[in-house]
């Protein structure tokens, strides 16, 4: 596996951005997991982490930040981890969607906009593989990436003040699901009827920063039924293992 040259800087008192080159890259995002392991294994006390496509937020929780220390501790974890990557483990998720008019309300102009039929469009969305890149703006929303070209369609021009939760969109070369209701300027195509974030739980988010989402077509009823499932807590999504 590739490793990238990264650059280090002062992010606020408390904090260090790390970032990688600016473009969307698998290789990049795997060298990115590889180093937030290995920093972790140095069990330095206070340090929290989120990642976004090439860089990562490094915030510590004490008093006291020396950036010059930790720039040192970031660099030469990076070069050791470079030498050794580990085999990590990837989960593919598939998250059932209803397409139906009722929740994909932008799905009619979406349609005419990339020349697609609204079959063809939902037959494109759900044949893919999407690698989860972030999760950020709401708890638990999955920025994902990988969204063919033939689905590509920018931002809605005016943001709606309210998109329901669990709408599913599609933002330039991205997709991703609301996981609450929230403004929010994604072209809406479906709805997910299953929970995706839970603060009661110890992992909120099931699913992590590398792993990868397949959407899968459901009914109506389908969906009413797995939205009962989610509100009870019964409801599992299927889950399989990949080779990092």
């Amino acid at each position: 596996m590739k490793s990238y040259p990264i650059s280090i800087k002062t992010f606020g008192e408390r904090a260090v951005l790390v970032e990688w080159p600016n473009k969307v890259d698998v290789s990049i995002l795997a060298d990115i997991l590889d180093f937030m392991d290995a920093f972790k294994e140095l069990k330095l006390p206070g340090w929290e982490m989120s990642v976004a496509y090439n860089s990562v937020t490094m915030v510590c929780n004490d008093e006291h930040l020396d950036f010059e220390d930790i720039k040192g501790i970031i660099q030469e974890c990076h070069q050791k981890q470079a030498a050794s990557k580990s085999k990590r483990i990837q989960h593919l998720w598939r998250i059932p969607v209803c397409y139906d008019a009722e929740f994909g309300i932008d799905i009619e102009e979406v349609s005419k906009t990339l020349k697609l039929s609204k079959d063809e469009l939902i037959k494109q969305h759900t044949s893919y593989q999407y690698i989860v890149y972030g999760i950020g703006f709401l708890p638990g929303f999955m920025y994902m990436g990988g969204v063919p070209e033939s689905l590509e369609i920018p931002r809605r021009a005016e943001p709606r003040l309210q998109v329901a939760k669990g709408s599913v969109g599609l933002a330039s070369k991205q997709t991703g699901i609301y996981p609450q209701e929230s403004p929010g300027g994604w072209n809406i195509i479906g709805n997910c009827p299953i929970p995706l974030f839970n603060p009661s739980l110890k992992d909120p988010c099931f699913v992590k920063v590398g792993d990868k989402i397949q959407f899968q077509q459901i009914s109506r009823a389908e969906y009413d039924l797995y939205k009962i499932e989610g509100e009870v807590g019964i409801y599992k999504p299927e889950k399989v293992i990949l080779n990092a």
